[in-house]
C-alpha cells in the first residue's frame, strides 16, 4: 500500500518526487522520505514522520539536488511511524531503497545479515532489501546482477526500486505482486506504483509484470523477466486526465467526492443504456453466454457492494450468486461451478487479495472473469477478460464512497444483462432501465437531507459503540454504514440483519448505544417494524433512515428521517447516502481525520 516514485534525470529531481508523492498519499501516510545521488556521488536522504507535507517542508528548507533518487510514502506493516522505519532504507551509505509488500522471510534474512556483520537501524522487513543488495555487490559487478540475486532470496511481495551511490545514472525496479509502471521521457525516465503519480511529468508507460525486473537510465530502459531474459513491454499512451483535485467549496475531499456521486452516476451511464434496456455493448456479451453462476470477489466496500448484488442476482436474474471476501478465498479450496462468471470488484484495480484471487480463478476453469473497476490502467483491468469501467472519477479521500454507489449500479446493469437469459422480463428490465436513468436526480434529493443528518450527528458526540440493522437487500447497505462510522470516527459500530437481534446482539442495546435502521418501503417492511419494536422495549435510541410511507413516526425514543421515495430496486444505493453523511458529520464531531483516517490506506496492495 506504500507510495514509490523514482527518477533518473538531467534535472534536479526531488521536485518531481515530493509532487508524485503527494499524488499517491492515498496509498499510506505515516511517514515519507526520499534519497537523491547528488553530483558528489554522495546519498542525501531526508525522512519525515507524518505526511507528505511535512517531507515537502524539510525539502523546501534544505533543498537536494541531484539527478536520480527515490521517494517513499508509508503504510506501515512491520515496526511503528518513526524516522528510523520511514523509506529509503540504507545499506553502507551506498545502497539506497523503497519498497512496497512484505518480505515473508525478512527474520531469517535478518538473522543471516547480522550474522555477517551487517547492523540494522530499523524494525521494518525492507530493510533487509538494501543490504543483501550491498551484500551482492561485493562479489558482482552490476547492480542489476545483485537485485537480481536479491529478489531469488525473498519470499512474499515487493515493489522494489534499488540506487547505488556508485552507479548514480541508473536505478533497478523490481515487481513481484505489488504493482510498478515505468514512465518514459525525453532523456528521462520514471517509476511509480501508479501512472497518476507521473502523470506532470509523462504519458507513456509501460507496466511490469510479474517477475520482470528493469534496469532503467537517463536514455533507456531494459525490462527481464523472472527468467532473466530480455522482454517487451507494450508501451501505452494514456488517456488519463489530470483531475482538479482541490476540494474547493468543501471542507474534505470526502464531502466533495459524497456531493459528486451524481456526476459519477451520469458518467458511468452515459452511453450504457438505451430506451428501456441495458445497452447489449455495455459487457461482452458473447462471453457471457450461458452463465448459471457468478461468483464474486471483493474486499472492504466493495464486498459489501457485492453482498447487494447477491440480492439481486437471484430474486431479479435467477442466477445464483455466491460472494466472498477476496483474503479467504485465496486460501480456500473451492468447487469452480459450470457455466460460471467469476467477477472482481476494485477501485483501484490494485487490490492485492483480489488480484490474487483473479490469477487463481484462471486456473480453475471459470467461463470468464470480469472487472468493475475505476483505474483502466490497472492489473485487475489487464489481466481480466471483460472490464466495466466506472468512470467514478479520482476518489482522495480513503473511506469509498462515490465508487461504492457507482459499484452497485455497474452491478445492477449486469444483473440485468445476465437476467435476460434467464428470469428477466422485457417488462422487468424496462422498469429497472428507468430506475437508473433516475439515479442522479434521487442522488441530488437525498443529498438535500444533509442538514437535518448534521443535526442528528451532535447525538454521537459521546457515543463509543453503535449498531446498523437492515433486512433483505438493506442488510449489506447496513454493514457500508457500519464501516463508514467505524473507518472516519473511530465509533464501534457493527451490522446486523434485523432479524438476527433476539440472536445475540439485543444483549449489547441500553441509552448508549445507537441503533440506526435503513427503512424503505418494500416486502420486508413490516418485519423490520417487529425487530424495531424489540430494541424500544429495551430502552435503545433509534434513528431511523425511512420513506415517507413506512409509517415510522418520530417520538422520544425514536428520531425518523425521511428519505426520498424511490423504486424499491434502486433502494439500496438512495439510502447508502444519508449513512455516508451521518458518518461523515460524527467524525467531524469527534474531531477525527476525514480523508485520511489513521491506520488505513486507500490502494490495499499487501494481503
Amino acid at each position: 500500500m506504500c507510495g514509490i516514485v523514482g527518477a533518473v534525470a538531467q534535472r534536479d529531481v526531488a521536485g518531481i518526487l515530493i509532487e508524485g508523492l503527494k499524488r499517491l498519499e492515498y496509498r499510506g501516510y505515516d511517514s515519507a522520505g526520499l534519497a537523491v545521488i547528488a553530483n558528489d556521488h554522495t546519498l542525501q536522504t531526508v525522512r519525515r514522520i507524518g505526511k507528505v507535507n511535512s517531507l515537502a517542508q524539510a525539502i523546501n528548507e534544505n533543498p537536494l539536488a541531484g539527478g536520480t533518487g527515490i521517494a517513499h510514502t508509508r503504510w506501515a506493516t512491520h515496526g511503528g511511524a518513526t524516522e528510523t522505519n520511514a523509506h529509503p532504507h540504507l545499506s553502507d551509505q551506498r545502497i539506497a531503497i523503497v519498497h512496497n509488500g512484505i518480505i515473508e522471510n525478512h527474520q531469517l534474512l535478518r538473522q543471516q545479515l547480522i550474522s555477517d556483520g551487517y547492523l540494522f537501524h530499523s524494525q521494518t522487513d525492507s530493510e533487509v532489501i538494501a543490504h543483501l543488495v550491498h551484500q551482492h555487490l561485493q562479489n558482482d559487478n552490476t547492480l542489476l546482477s545483485a537485485v537480481q540475486k536479491t529478489v531469488q532470496q525473498l519470499e512474499g511481495a515487493y515493489g522494489a526500486v534499488v540506487i547505488d551511490k556508485n552507479n548514480p545514472d541508473e536505478m533497478i525496479v523490481a515487481r513481484s505482486g505489488s504493482p510498478l509502471v515505468i514512465g518514459y521521457g525525453l532523456g528521462e525516465h520514471f517509476v511509480a506504483s501508479d501512472a497518476n503519480a507521473l502523470l506532470p511529468v509523462t504519458r507513456r508507460f509501460s507496466f511490469l509484470e510479474e517477475g520482470d525486473i528493469a534496469q532503467i537510465s537517463r536514455l533507456s530502459v531494459a525490462i527481464y523477466d523472472a527468467q532473466g531474459q530480455t522482454v517487451e513491454r507494450d508501451i501505452i499512451e494514456s488517456q488519463a486526465t489530470t483531475e482538479n483535485t482541490d476540494k474547493g467549496q468543501y471542507k474534505h475531499f470526502m464531502l466533495k467526492e459524497i456531493f459528486e456521486q451524481p456526476q459519477a452516476l451520469q458518467r458511468t451511464l452515459a452511453g450504457r443504456l438505451q430506451p428501456g434496456k441495458v445497452a447489449v455493448d455495455c459487457f461482452e456479451q458473447a462471453q457471457l453466454q450461458g452463465i448459471q453462476h457468478v461468483q464474486i470477489i471483493a474486499c472492504g466496500t466493495s464486498y459489501n457492494a457485492a453482498m447487494v448484488a447477491r440480492y439481486w442476482f437471484e430474486s431479479l436474474a435467477g442466477i445464483s450468486c455466491n460472494v466472498e471476501i477476496a483474503s479467504e478465498f485465496r486460501y480456500r479450496k473451492s468447487v469452480t461451478l459450470k457455466n460460471s462468471l467469476f467477477v472482481t470488484l476494485s477501485q483501484s484495480g490494485e487490490t492485492a487479495d483480489t488480484l490474487a484471487a483473479l490469477r487463481i480463478a484462471k486456473e480453475q476453469g471459470y467461463q470468464a472473469t470480469l472487472t468493475i473497476c475505476n483505474a483502466s490502467e490497472s492489473s485487475l483491468v489487464r489481466e481480466s477478460d471483460i472490464a466495466y469501467m466506472m468512470k467514478a472519477g479520482t476518489e482522495i479521500g480513503v473511506a469509498s464512497s462515490k465508487a461504492f454507489t457507482v459499484q452497485l449500479t455497474a452491478l445492477l446493469m449486469l444483473v440485468t444483462t445476465l437476467g435476460r437469459q434467464h428470469h428477466l422480463t422485457e417488462l422487468q428490465e424496462q422498469q429497472i432501465t428507468e430506475a437508473l436513468q433516475s439515479l442522479p436526480a434521487k442522488i441530488e434529493q437525498a443529498l438535500t437531507m444533509e442538514k437535518n443528518i448534521q443535526h442528528l450527528a451532535e447525538d454521537f458526540a459521546d457515543k463509543h459503540h453503535s449498531l446498523f440493522l437492515g433486512r433483505g437487500e438493506q442488510y449489506p447497505i447496513a454493514m457500508e454504514g457500519a464501516l463508514k462510522l467505524k473507518e472516519i470516527s473511530y465509533i464501534h459500530a457493527e451490522a446486523y440483519a434485523a432479524g438476527e437481534l433476539k440472536h445475540g446482539p439485543l444483549a449489547l442495546v441500553d441509552a448508549d448505544m445507537p441503533v440506526i435502521v435503513v427503512a424503505p418501503d418494500n416486502s420486508l417492511l413490516e418485519k423490520l417494524k417487529s425487530n424495531v419494536e424489540e430494541v424500544r422495549a429495551r430502552g435503545g435510541l433509534m434513528i431511523v433512515f425511512a420513506d415517507k410511507n413506512s409509517g415510522f413516526e418520530s417520538d422520544e425514543t425514536m428520531k425518523v428521517i425521511e428519505v426520498p421515495p424511490c423504486d424499491p430496486v434502486i433502494a439500496p444505493i438512495i439510502y447508502t447516502i444519508p449513512l455516508q453523511l451521518l458518518s461523515y458529520h460524527v467524525a467531524l464531531i469527534k474531531g477525527t481525520d476525514v480523508d485520511q483516517p489513521r491506520n488505513l490506506a486507500k490502494s490495499v496492495t499487501v494481503e
